[in-house]
């Protein structure tokens, strides 16, 4: 009997899981269709939805599993034996890692976590993805030297086959190809290995659809990546072409929303993108195409590899100490924990704290947001724990830390990538350095203005500068959405008494924000001041804003591009041509 039970219960697990990743690649097929139409609200409410795709088929699975076999999941011998039925289960199967941790997380919720070890649960996994692909691959060959660049090219546009025409498919090509030969050089030679591999279904995010690949010759790897957008009268267009690893990484940069990609094998891509951005961790690309889960699991089992080879120790992070958040880190390990104080200085609640953190995940980031994982009862050795940082998260959150053998045990907790305070930064930058971070803050908050997300507190110590430059916002106690905000001017002083006076001379309601305020924390420096007031001096207006605000109840979506505006194809047009391109 036990026998037949656990092979039945392998069975349910696996069933839940074969359910949840159709409906995740039926949520991408959607998104492709969603795109071809210019549904753009459409698509942000896949990208909402699919967040919870994962914790819904767990409890479904949790559910059947408790209701039909309930009488004997507390048998020790069991669990073991549903695990090898289920390895079995996994020998032909194409995601075999979603499935192992879809079996963890479901594990967890039904036993108690005394019972989370490698014969129960999946702690390093048992079937390898190595050489693991579709039939036919997960993407296609093309070879410039035998057709020309421009026929190749145009092949991967119909492989990838949208259900839309393009605007002028030959003079894109055309871009295209100009564009090729002037990365590439007078000097490039194509060799007998020279071909264009490209990921065979597109990447979906916001009003883009971006074709991934690389292009090799004589064994070496160039990344490539090809924008479409489509305009308003439903034609798509070439909008760039982007090579090198730096261009592919920022599409992929961990302040964005997530991709929406129909993947048959997602290891497949998850490996063709590695030979793309070698320095980004497995972890990030799952995250990134939208499975956020298998992300935190090869995260956390990158942290205990880590902390196998190193020997320094977990310290407060630099920078000034939150009132809500204590922040700390590994030196050598490039993420911060954050974890929410039971004493915080401002009056909001943990609940408040923790719906603010899921806004943030459930929005589009539009590139100036920090993603974070969450995680329940994470365990840190305490030998490896800075006696001040042991001190402090006992005494600024006594709440949610325990002690639990050799381990300190965090209940709740943010994971991050690591930033240098934009406050810090400032302080260091010399002068050419900290225009650019000036401009990068500015920038940073238009364009989350332009996703409706008001930052609230625009502190520069509220700000990261990731280490390619970029400024990113990663304190979001404050955030709120920009059409719930009052942006107002302050009325001029009825009285000179009014203009000395300490406290407010007008009535301040609960969402009133007066921009010109920004000013006296923001533009201290006459440096800073300088450079804010020339590049961004509308931020000081409460017009400005409310300008934003009437596009946004509009339901106008601005264009954030994830690359240089100097990148754009348009500018190899004429500007008659332009002005129709853009049409």
């Amino acid at each position: 009997m036990p026998g037949q039970h656990a092979f039945a219960i392998a069975r349910a697990m696996l069933a839940g899981f074969d359910r949840h990743y159709a409906l995740f690649r039926y949520n991408a097929q959607q998104a492709k269709a969603r795109f071809e139409r210019g549904d753009w609200h459409g698509i942000r409410k896949l990208a909402r939805e699919r967040i919870d795709f994962y914790d819904m088929r767990v409890r479904e699975a949790v559910q059947r599993i408790g209701s039909e076999f309930g009488a004997s999941l507390g048998d020790e011998t069991l669990w073991p034996q549903v695990r090898r039925h289920y390895v079995l289960l996994l020998a032909e199967h194409r995601r075999p890692e979603l499935a192992e941790t879809f079996f963890n997380t479901v594990c967890t919720k039904l036993l108690d976590r005394s019972y989370f070890r490698n014969d129960v649960i999946f702690v390093r996994p048992a079937v390898s993805t190595q050489y693991l692909d579709s039939e036919p691959m997960s993407y296609g060959v093309y070879y410039p030297t035998q057709v020309g660049l421009k026929a190749a090219m145009r092949q991967v546009l119909i492989d990838v086959g949208f259900a839309c025409p393009f605007v002028d498919v030959d003079r894109d090509l055309r871009l295209v190809r100009e564009a090729t030969q002037e990365y590439l050089g007078a000097d490039f030679e194509p060799a007998g290995d020279c071909q264009i591999q490209m990921l065979r279904t597109p990447f979906m995010r916001n009003k883009g659809a971006y074709l991934i690949g690389r292009l090799i010759n004589e064994s070496e790897v160039t990344p490539l990546a090809i924008p479409i957008l489509r305009d308003s009268q439903g034609r798509l267009y070439i909008d760039a072409v982007l090579f090198g690893t730096e261009r592919v990484e920022a599409l992929f940069n961990f302040s964005r929303a997530y991709f929406m990609v129909d993947m048959d094998v997602p290891s497949a891509y998850v490996q063709f993108l590695r030979t793309l951005m070698p320095t980004k961790p497995e972890s990030e690309l799952y995250t990134m195409l939208g499975l956020h889960k298998q992300g935190k699991t090869l995260f956390y089992r990158d942290l205990l590899d880590h902390l196998r080879h190193s020997k320094d120790r977990f310290v407060i992070a630099p920078g000034i100490k939150g009132l809500v958040m204590a922040v700390f880190t590994l030196p050598s390990f490039p993420y911060v924990f954050k974890i929410i104080k039971d004493k915080r200085g401002k009056e909001m609640t943990r609940e408040f704290i923790q719906a603010q953190y899921r806004l943030v995940k459930l929005h589009d980031r539009v590139g100036r947001m920090a993603d974070t994982w969450e995680y329940a009862d994470v365990p840190f050795p305490r030998d490896r724990l800075d006696p001040a940082l042991d001190a402090e998260l006992r005494s600024v959150a006594p709440s949610i830390v325990y002690d639990d053998g050799p381990n300190l045990v965090i209940h709740h907790v943010y994971i991050e990538r690591r930033m240098v305070p934009l406050n810090l930064h400032l302080e260091r930058a010399d002068r050419a350095e900290r225009e650019r971070a000036i401009i990068e803050y500015g920038d940073a908050i238009k364009e989350m203005v332009a996703a409706n997300i008001f930052p609230g507190d625009m502190l520069y110590k509220n700000f990261g500068v990731t280490r390619q430059g970029r400024v990113v916002f990663y304190d979001y106690d404050e955030v709120a959405y920009v059409t719930d905000c009052n942006f107002r001017r302050i009325p001029p002083p009825r009285t000179p008494e009014d203009e000395m006076s300490a406290e407010p001379w007008y009535a301040v309601g609960p969402h009133d924000v007066f921009p010109e305020e920004f000013a006296t924390f923001l533009l201290g420096d006459p440096q800073i001041r300088e450079v804010f007031m020339k590049h961004h001096a509308e931020l000081l207006d409460a017009s400005w804003w409310q300008e934003k605000q009437r596009r946004v109840r509009a339901g106008l979506l601005e264009d954030v591009f994830p690359y240089p505006d100097a990148l754009r194809l348009r500018h190899r047009l004429g500007a008659e041509t332009r002005s129709a391109h853009l049409a």
